[in-house]
């Protein structure tokens, strides 16, 4: 299943946000968007769900616009996980990954057996079993982000659409949510995140896109693109980028401008 955007335009009122963005998702691989806050990351992640209409250009799925799907045909396509997602009150974490199969379903094709599959599967891969039954409200952040992926899994689509699904997360939570992600990519999906961490987002992803000033400034390997020249300009900041113990993935660290001491002869 292919995604591709051409000459890519949105604004909001009479400001532009994002001009002539073109690229094609790679299929099967984990891909991160990158970019300073307020650059436009989760209003692209919108606009490639179909939430938002373009100003200019298109998204095509498969080579068509993505207007010419209904609403349920897309879900069956392409799943998307927004920031804050709403909890209805009182779901149960079972309840949350039934969900998932609704685009699937219709009047005259209730459950079935294949939902049945699909469900056990999302229970099973994101290691659902000790929080099946708890209420999805009651939950830590982490858990409750495996019960929203369980039910992403189960809607079954070959693309995956995440906003910021490690924000407000420990460092614990926010390794336990990457790995179930990673996992997901592994399985044959495309997944596309919005990510703030380079870090992480140099260690899972296999893809960057980084965003600013409304254009993309650089697509490729994620530990080619993430670079001390592209990060100061991006962030207009001043960093060290190190290898870490292990896998050599870049750890970005701000540099300390401080004031310089005087001499007090």
């Amino acid at each position: 299943m292919t995604l591709s955007v051409q000459q890519l335009a949105f604004g909001y009122g009479e400001q532009p946000l994002l001009t002539g963005l073109d690229f094609i998702l790679p299929e099967g691989r984990l891909i991160g968007i990158v970019g300073p806050n307020g650059c436009g990351k989760s209003t692209l992640l919108r606009l490639l769900a179909g939430q938002l209409a373009p100003r200019h250009g298109r998204v095509l799925l498969d080579g068509r616009p993505l207007a010419d799907y209904g609403g349920k045909r897309l879900a069956r396509r392409l799943a998307y996980l927004p920031q804050r997602p709403l909890v209805p009150p009182g779901i149960l974490v079972e309840q949350l990954v039934q969900y998932g199969r609704h685009p699937h379903q219709g009047w005259l094709s209730q459950w079935s057996a294949e939902d049945a599959r699909q469900v056990q599967r999302a229970r099973d891969r994101m290691q659902l079993d000790a929080i099946w039954s708890q209420e999805v409200g009651s939950l830590s952040g982490g858990q409750a982000q495996r019960a929203w992926l369980g039910m992403i899994l189960a809607q079954d689509t070959k693309l995956v659409l995440l906003d910021e699904p490690t924000s407000a997360l420990d460092i614990g939570h926010q390794a336990e949510v990457m790995e179930a992600i990673h996992q997901i990519a592994a399985q044959g999906h495309t997944v596309l995140l919005v990510i703030h961490d380079l870090a992480a987002a140099a260690r899972y992803c296999d893809t960057l896109i980084a965003l600013g000033e409304g254009r993309i400034q650089a697509m490729g390997p994620a530990r080619e693109v993430i670079t001390k020249s592209l990060v100061d300009r991006l962030y207009h900041t001043d960093v060290d980028i190190v290898p870490a113990p292990g896998d050599g993935a870049p750890l970005i660290v701000p540099r300390r401008h401080l004031p310089a001491l005087r001499c007090a002869c």
